[in-house]
């Protein structure tokens, strides 16, 4: 990059960083996410290879673009959200059966029944989906690496994931009303 365009660019950059991170920031919660967004218009700006008439309005069309980018995409269901906790569902919570320190027998048995019907269904998955939710929540391995080893975009993992939580979850609710109503 030649030193004439590298001036410019941190020139624009410390003319409209201010200006775009507050037009940004109105409208996402998350002032690390603001920052992400404001990163990623100036990298578009740095990887730009045509000629840009009316820069204000292209950086904030483009911080316009990233934000839409950022809600069109869902975070992942984790195993926590199979069961949200509420005032009504004290009667079994999942994630107790996990951080109870108090191993009984009864605990034990919980666990076991859990495991055996979380298994089931992950039997019940087509492989796509028991694998990549397997790798990314039993196994913590982030989507990207899954990416990266099986060729198959970050998206498509997540939607996949989503698939095997959304079952998972119905399954395991079957569970649960055995267990409540028993």
């Amino acid at each position: 990059m030649a030193d004439k365009q590298k001036r410019n660019i941190t020139q624009v950059i410390n003319e409209y960083s201010k200006r775009l991170l507050g037009f940004i920031r109105k409208r996402v919660p998350d002032d690390a996410d603001a920052e992400d967004i404001l990163q990623d218009v100036f990298y578009q700006l740095i990887g730009n290879t045509a000629p840009i008439e009316q820069l204000t309005a292209w950086l904030f069309t483009v911080a316009r673009n990233k934000i839409t980018d950022r809600k069109r995409k869902k975070k992942p269901e984790l195993l926590e959200d199979l069961y949200p906790e509420s005032a009504e569902d004290e009667m079994l919570n999942w994630s107790e059966l996990f951080f109870n320190i108090d191993d009984n027998p009864e605990t034990e048995y919980l666990r076991t029944l859990f495991w055996e019907a979380t298994n089931d269904a992950l039997d019940e998955l087509p492989e796509e989906q028991r694998s990549v939710f397997i790798l990314h929540e039993l196994e913590d391995v982030p989507f990207k690496e899954i990416s990266t080893r099986t060729g198959v975009p970050v998206t498509t993992l997540l939607s996949r994931k989503r698939y095997a939580v959304l079952h998972l979850r119905k399954r395991l609710q079957v569970l649960r009303d055995e267990l409540i109503n028993y």
